[in-house]
């Protein structure tokens, strides 16, 4: 079992940037490949980025250049530093955790991004 607890979100301007960290408890957390995800209401949720242990990252075209996934396998951690946030970024973002050679996955609670000037 894996307790995902994501922190950061918050209110910024157009133009602005903010850092979203995702803290999991349990074992084995560089078996899992980790993402952040996002959803508007009504709207699916949708991945925003991935990264693997070894530190090996993909995005959604949406976010490439701008957003980054960075994760600490020492500290359980994975982080999602976003930059020049658009309006269109306005979602609840969402950690995720996905065992490899397995179907388990785990969801964190969500934090509400909004950005608006």
């Amino acid at each position: 079992q894996v307790q995902l607890v994501e922190s950061g979100g918050g209110l910024v301007q157009p133009g602005g940037s903010l850092r979203l960290s995702c803290a999991a408890s349990g074992r084995d957390f560089s078996l899992y490949l980790m993402g952040w995800y996002r959803q508007a209401p009504g709207k699916q949720r949708e991945l925003g980025g991935n990264i693997i242990s070894s530190g090996i990252t993909n995005y959604a075209d949406s976010v490439k250049g701008r957003f980054t996934i960075s994760r600490d396998n020492a500290k359980n951690t994975v982080n999602l530093q976003m930059n020049s946030l658009k309006p269109g970024d306005k979602d609840v973002y969402y950690c995720n955790a996905r065992r490899i050679l397995t179907t388990l996955k785990y969801w964190g609670q969500g934090t509400q991004v909004t950005v608006s000037s």
